[in-house]
């Protein structure tokens, strides 16, 4: 079934093309993600299919079912500053949505007899009961938890999470995300990874996270110099096939070239007035000259700028602590850097990893312990909250604001232009102002000023956020390279194990674990840990058995098929209890005060019979097996 079709689609910027006469068919089931350059209209290209922009373009036509509901995740939410997150996560139009809304306005409310006694009618009616789990399940997974704040009070990263919960709770037809992982914690991507995976979801989405694009999409779209290529497969597809291309492509350029040169000579030498024939001929060159000239785009960031000396005490950490009230965010850490060492920071949003950073870098005081630098130091410290640019500078002035020449390895020297053109900022990009430039763009620039620093200590907090998949390569080859200590704090997984050569890992109450080795090594390693947890678990209740029960294994033991027997007279008895108490609300002489028991026990059954039906099917699957 097809969803949306695009059609000789165009779209400019001022004087700039983004795209032009793109053509794409997106149908059920398809899990596509585009990939480009920053600045080459990713954000523009969703805005369109979404339907929050025109195309351009005499041919132009844009083609969506009119049956189906499409939720889309921009960069940068708008809400009601005023609304609190309950009211906004379920303002839906799916009617089960509509049901747990109600139910739960009703829960805040108890007094209110007739709002409650619709709600749980509703609720029975629509078949919530299942779907109020999973709102709570969506909600807890990705850290929102005070439904009662206004969306005013949040921070952005805040904002956009309740955003992608409000999309993946009304569950539409077509789901559109630009960069669903930015603000994400590691354990939130990777339930988001697993949830968006499932058969019945149709995604379009921008995303730079390489292990999301290997393990969700099933399509990858290319954005080149305003062009679409078509991949079909994983991200690993998508780079053998892109490579295929390349070559390709050299070997087309190489031969229109050869071409060109012949067809340039023909119309040197060809009189004025041009037969039918000949303007044919015109024509063709044409187009021979413009896959000649075609741009072979293998852009890479070279950066080899001289690094000040590194002494032998470079920075340690003697026992620190620190906490704020009765959040505990480092207790009694102890660590010596030593040259050249590759660390990673993890752990999930909230547990004080930037606060750790500004502590090594003494821009704030441990509690008790200490922080010693040493003295051939040189921070170069990479944060989002940092990012000041000023916006009426030309890319060139600020630049040239920190030096006109950036010293390099063997005594050469690089030009501030020189340099930028090698940070994928050609001449003409150069004049451009700050305020025209991408996000990440900006944060490319941003990067680049810190780096002309010459720094041999790099603290990077997020330095992939917002960068395009082509920067983010040649930002690892640099750091891989590069000839000091490198402090990385990312949810980019990918770019961790690249990089990285052993964790930091915040595990929560100021605990900071010390694991040699990459992001992927330590999740083998937690999941080996929790295998052999359940296993010891499982041989400690085994051994509690008596033999004859050790013998019934498998199938039910003499106890389990009498707990059987119960939790279905149980699970019977609450289910007849629920109905009773409906029934209860509809009579109009109720007190106040009975309504309110009953609701609370309307809860309390709730609980009770969902802990029972988990039994339940525990031992119905023992039976079973």
């Amino acid at each position: 079934m097809n969803y949306l079709t695009l059609e000789n689609v165009t779209k400019s910027f001022g004087e700039k093309i983004l795209f032009q006469d793109v053509n794409l068919q997106i149908s059920k089931g398809e899990k596509i993600a585009l990939v480009a350059k920053n600045g080459s209209g990713k954000t523009t290209l969703l805005r369109v299919i979404a339907g929050e922009e025109t195309g351009e373009g005499e041919l132009c036509n844009i083609i969506k079912r009119k049956d189906i509901r499409i939720g889309y995740l921009n960069q940068e939410p708008e809400f009601f500053d005023d609304w609190n997150i309950m009211q906004t996560v379920f303002d839906s139009e799916n009617i089960q949505i509509k049901a747990v809304r109600a139910y739960e306005e009703a829960m805040l409310h108890p007094d209110d007899t007739d709002a409650m006694e619709k709600a749980l009618i509703a609720m029975d009616d629509q078949k919530a009961w299942d779907v109020e789990s999973k709102v709570k399940e969506i909600l807890f997974k990705l850290n929102i938890t005070e439904l009662d704040r206004t969306m005013g009070t949040l921070s952005g990263g805040q904002q956009k999470r309740v955003a992608l919960a409000k999309i993946l709770i009304d569950e539409p037809d077509f789901v559109i995300l630009d960069e669903p992982t930015n603000h994400l914690d590691l354990s939130m991507i990777e339930w988001l990874e697993e949830y968006l995976k499932s058969p019945n979801i149709t995604l379009f989405m921008v995303t730079h996270d390489r292990y999301f694009l290997e393990r969700v999409c099933n399509h990858i779209i290319e954005l080149d110099q305003g062009e679409f290529f078509k991949y079909s497969g994983s991200y690993s597809d998508f780079l053998e096939k892109k490579q295929l291309r390349y070559e390709n492509d050299l070997v087309v350029t190489d031969k229109a070239k050869k071409l060109m040169r012949k067809e340039l000579d023909w119309i040197r030498r060809m009189p004025k007035a041009r037969t039918t024939k000949a303007k044919s001929r015109v024509d063709a060159f044409d187009d021979i000259k413009k896959k000649a000239t075609k741009q072979i785009d293998r852009d890479k960031i070279q950066i080899d700028i001289k690094g000040t000396r590194l002494g032998s005490k470079i920075l340690e950490a003697n026992y620190i602590n620190k906490k704020f009230g009765d959040l505990v965010i480092v207790k009694d850490f102890l660590y010596k850097f030593r040259k050249m060492e590759r660390v990673g920071i993890v752990g999930k949003n909230g547990v004080g990893k930037t606060t750790f950073l500004k502590m090594l870098t003494q821009e704030i005081r441990p509690d008790s312990g200490k922080i010693v630098v040493g003295g051939t130091v040189k921070f170069g410290y990479y944060t989002q909250d940092g990012m000041t640019l000023d916006e009426d500078k030309r890319v060139i002035d600020v630049v040239r604001e920190i030096a006109e020449y950036i010293p390099m390895n063997k005594g050469q020297k690089l030009t501030a232009s020189q340099l930028l053109e090698r940070f994928l900022f050609p001449a003409p990009q150069q004049q451009v102002y700050v305020s025209k430039l991408s996000g990440g763009e900006r944060r490319r620039l941003f990067l680049l000023t810190i780096i002309m620093q010459n720094p041999n200590f790099l603290i990077l907090n997020e330095p992939t956020n917002d960068l395009d998949i082509v920067s983010m390569n040649v930002l690892e080859e640099f750091l891989i390279d590069f000839p000091g200590c490198v402090l990385v704090v990312s949810h980019d997984r990918y770019f961790m194990d690249k990089i990285i050569d052993h964790l930091f890992v915040f595990e929560g109450e100021g605990k900071i674990k010390d694991f040699n080795g990459n992001y992927r090594e330590y999740q083998a390693q937690k999941k080996e840990e929790e295998k052999e947890k359940k296993k010891e678990s499982s041989v400690a209740a085994k051994k509690t058995l008596t033999k004859a029960e050790q013998t019934a294994i498998p199938g039910l033991t003499f106890e389990e098929k009498k707990e059987f027997k119960k939790l279905e007279r149980a699970i019977l008895r609450i289910e007849e209890r629920r109905k009773e108490i409906n029934a209860l609300f509809l009579d109009p002489n109720m007190d106040q005060q009975k309504l309110i028991e009953l609701g609370e026990e309307t809860n309390t059954l709730k609980d009770e019979l969902e802990e029972k039906e988990m039994r339940w099917m525990e031992l119905a699957e023992k039976m079973e097996g």
